[in-house]
């Protein structure tokens, strides 16, 4: 079977063919540290992670790149508000963005490079396309010539005239057209700056991203360029834009985009006191419930925040950790499984590789996990049977990254202790003594700990 992807640039499905398979190059835009990250970054950078599994999965060998952007207006105007440095926000936000991605489970990047070690690399692209033609200075700063590039507008859909619409020129720039953007801005005395031939100054957005891609990826032509809806224009036509004018190739195959997040039909803001951080959410909720509730939306739609939203996440994770923790408390099974039941999982597997084969369909591969659970217990008391879907669950949940992993918190008791609870509770309920019987539940569960009384005897789980 093969991938099928839809391409934000020709808007349409197409078959994946990387240029040199097996090996597939993918970049995505990071995040500019000058704030913490919050849910809407979660989902951006799960999905693509997801999506390198999957594809690793598929056989190919990936190389990513994602990339950090620590120079920036944002970041400036963060350091001038806090009356700090703006080299201290730049650590301050990348210790915190790395510490997210830890307690997400998000792997590393092969390579995750700052727009700050890459300056020089940038000043060579933005000299050659000076030397083609498709740049000019102006008083210290650089602009792309928009119109002396032919196919501008080719992602976003949109003519020169629609663009022009809403398109103001700060007090500073001087630029020849409203649609040209910066690629060199000079520095203010008191704003960071790196030496260049058109002066002291900063590299624009857009030209870090077009640099850093082709530099780590080292190649002049992506097979995936992916990002969030919101940076079609004009963050990702602008990288086009640079990127074709400079080496006369494609810059990218196909191009992906997620939906964005809202909060209960909002978009994410402080000032509408809505902003939920990944630090904050992790408190309430597991990683792996977060990754549930992504799940639940394709990754080119947009997706809805809520805490019902989230609570059946976690009621859906629930179902998954119970039955996990029921197979691998029974006794370890010979498996010895008819062909016939074999092959029911089998279908389930396979009607999950075309799901995610189609577009990554994170809903339809997530149904598929749960028709597994169903199975399971449809079949519990059938060991080798079940022992052979855990398997398979392992197999399925690790592409999606959730780990079914619950961190013990200082105050929970041990496993040792929690048996030896349970001994007590068995013994008061031989004796008939069902108040200390009662008690003993009731503690546990106080501590998170809860109980279930099979035939096989009393299991249990930690609560989520």
């Amino acid at each position: 079977m093969s991938i099928y992807i839809y391409n934000s640039l020709t808007r349409r499905k197409e078959k994946f063919i990387p240029l040199n398979p097996p090996w597939v190059n993918i970049y995505t835009c990071g995040v500019t540290v000058y704030d913490e990250c919050h849910i809407g970054h979660a989902r951006s950078l799960y999905i693509f992670d997801v999506l390198r599994r999957y594809l690793s999965y598929r056989g190919y060998k990936v190389r990513f790149v994602r990339n950090i952007t620590d120079i920036d207006d944002k970041i400036i105007n963060r350091a001038n508000e806090l009356g700090v440095s703006w080299k201290e926000i730049r650590k301050k936000f990348i210790n915190r963005y790395r510490q997210d991605l830890k307690l997400l489970g998000i792997k590393k990047a092969d390579f995750e490079p700052c727009a700050t070690e890459n300056i020089k690399a940038m000043i060579q692209d933005i000299k050659g396309l000076i030397k083609k033609g498709f740049a000019y200075t102006s008083a210290g700063d650089v602009y792309f010539n928009v119109r002396k590039f032919p196919g501008y507008g080719k992602l976003s859909g949109q003519s020169l005239e629609e663009m022009l619409i809403g398109v103001r020129i700060e007090p500073r720039e001087q630029k020849r057209d409203p649609l040209d953007f910066a690629l060199w801005k000079k520095s203010k005395p008191q704003e960071p700056g790196w030496m260049s031939p058109w002066g002291r100054g900063r590299p624009g957005w857009h030209i870090e991203c077009s640099t850093m891609s082709m530099k780590y990826l080292k190649t002049k032509t992506l097979d995936i360029h992916a990002g969030g809806r919101d940076l079609i224009f004009p963050h990702h036509e602008n990288e086009i834009a640079q990127a074709e004018a400079l080496t006369g190739k494609p810059f990218a195959r196909y191009w992906l985009h997620h939906g964005l997040l809202t909060i209960e039909g909002q978009k994410m803001a402080k000032s509408l006191g809505n902003f939920v951080s990944i630090k904050e959410i992790l408190k309430s909720y597991s990683a792996d419930t977060l990754k549930i509730f992504f799940l639940s939306a394709h990754y080119a739609s947009p997706i809805d925040f809520s805490q019902k939203k989230m609570q059946e996440a976690k009621e859906a994770l629930e179902r998954i950790i119970i039955l996990m923790e029921k197979i691998k408390k029974v006794q370890s099974p010979k498996l010895k499984v008819k062909n016939k039941k074999i092959k029911e999982i089998q279908e389930i597997k396979d009607s999950f590789i075309k799901a995610m084969d189609d577009d990554f369909n994170f809903p339809e591969g997530l149904a598929c996990i749960f028709n597994l659970v169903n199975l399971a217990n449809k079949n519990i008391q059938d060991l080798d049977f079940i022992y052979q879907i855990r398997i398979m669950l392992k197999e399925l949940l690790n592409i999606f990254g959730i780990s079914l992993e619950i961190p013990q918190k200082l105050t929970e008791l041990s496993e040792e202790e929690i048996r030896i609870k349970i001994s007590q509770r068995d013994k008061a309920r031989k004796d008939k003594n069902y108040i200390l019987s009662d008690k003993i539940r009731a503690e546990l569960e106080q501590k998170g700990i809860i109980l279930e009384d099979t035939k096989e005897g009393t299991i249990w789980r930690r609560k989520l």
